[in-house]
């Protein structure tokens, strides 16, 4: 690979339209998975990978808000720039967008809302160490009809992409994250729109293939998720919670509590008269009364949980949990409430969007 630099780009526009309601007010890779930003997950993934010049595709519609949570990069140790895509025209699209920023610039193009279970050194170290245009992070799937899906041989090269395959040669799905040089850009000159209307980043692998270029490939074993969608944010924030909580209690439990197992209680918060069982996190100046907190939950900044049962819940900042009998499988927005008016000992799961009430 010519030169040493290795900028990152991170995609953080579309429009989250699978993960409506909770994306009409914000963007999808904003939204917390275990109380911390997935798109945070990400730059801190780029980070221990030495990726310290991100930019970062975004929208018109959210495009402020991504810019506000990032700054300047300055807490991952990075120079952060932004980048407007005006439309969401495919993946490739976006790259021709970011095209002044990446200049001639090897990069590493990493989807906002992708979480993997491992980091992205080692592949990065052999991508710089051969002789490949580019290289793509493949998972065994067991609907390879969904993904973009490749074709190898023996080597681990790249024989052939295809996007969402009625009949899959292969069940190995591309995972979104792509290491490229240069090259990709005159490839992405060369290819048209897909039936969608999209520049598809496929295309673009596969015309560099079509010209005898090295495209490498490498089968991840750790979990890797896609957070388009309410039962993949849950279950993202169950695994990440699983792998990574640790017992942290900087809040105030009474005498009359439980708090079991790898528990987060953040500053200002206080659990009165309940059981928290872990993994759990609880942000900052949070409130937990005559409640039960169930295994991987988490509760954001502000939110108050009285009388209730709660289990395997995403919880934004600020929302409300009020005399509710079982809440579970559940993802509330911020300042959003449910709460239970009738009597009833009905299991409710629900995906509620910000600033939302909804009476039972």
């Amino acid at each position: 690979m010519a030169g040493n630099k290795l900028k990152g780009l991170v995609l953080s526009g579309g429009r989250g339209t699978r993960l409506r309601p909770l994306t009409h007010t914000a963007a999808k890779q904003l939204v917390p998975v275990a109380n911390r930003p997935i798109l945070f997950h990400v730059l801190d993934n780029l980070q221990k990978a030495a990726v310290n010049d991100v930019g970062i595709v975004i929208s018109p519609e959210t495009g402020q808000a991504i810019r506000d949570a990032v700054g300047d990069g300055g807490a991952w140790g990075m120079s952060v720039s932004f980048i407007e895509q005006t439309e969401p025209l495919g993946l490739a699209h976006a790259v021709k967008v970011a095209r002044p920023y990446l200049g001639d610039d090897a990069f590493v193009m990493y989807l906002g809302d992708n979480l993997i279970g491992s980091g992205i050194e080692s592949f990065r170290d052999e991508f710089e160490k051969s002789a490949a245009v580019a290289s793509i992070l493949l998972k065994e799937v067991d609907n390879p009809s969904s993904f973009g899906i490749a074709e190898v041989d023996g080597q681990q090269r790249v024989l052939s992409l295809v996007e969402k395959p009625k009949q899959p040669k292969s069940n190995l799905a591309l995972v979104g994250i792509y290491f490229f040089t240069a090259k990709i850009h005159d490839a992405i000159d060369k290819i048209a729109p897909s039936w969608r209307g999209e520049l598809e980043i496929t295309d673009a692998i596969q015309f560099l293939l079509s010209q005898g270029g090295k495209v490498l490939s490498h089968r991840i074993d750790a979990w890797w998720l896609d957070t388009g969608k309410k039962d993949d944010l849950l279950t993202a924030n169950t695994v990440v919670l699983d792998e990574w909580v640790q017992r942290k209690i900087d809040g105030e439990i009474d005498g009359l509590s439980q708090v079991t197992g790898r528990v987060q209680l953040g500053k200002g918060s206080r659990v009165v008269n309940s059981t928290v069982r872990g993994p759990v996190v609880i942000g900052d100046e949070v409130l937990v009364e005559n409640s039960f907190v169930g295994p991987f939950t988490s509760i954001g900044n502000g939110c108050r949980i009285i009388s209730s049962v709660l289990e395997h819940c995403l919880l934004l900042e600020s929302a409300r949990v009020e005399f509710v009998d079982r809440l579970e499988d559940s993802l509330l927005g911020k300042n959003s409430a449910v709460v239970r008016e009738q009597k009833s000992r009905q299991a409710y799961r629900l995906m509620i969007g910000d600033d939302s009430e909804v009476l039972l």
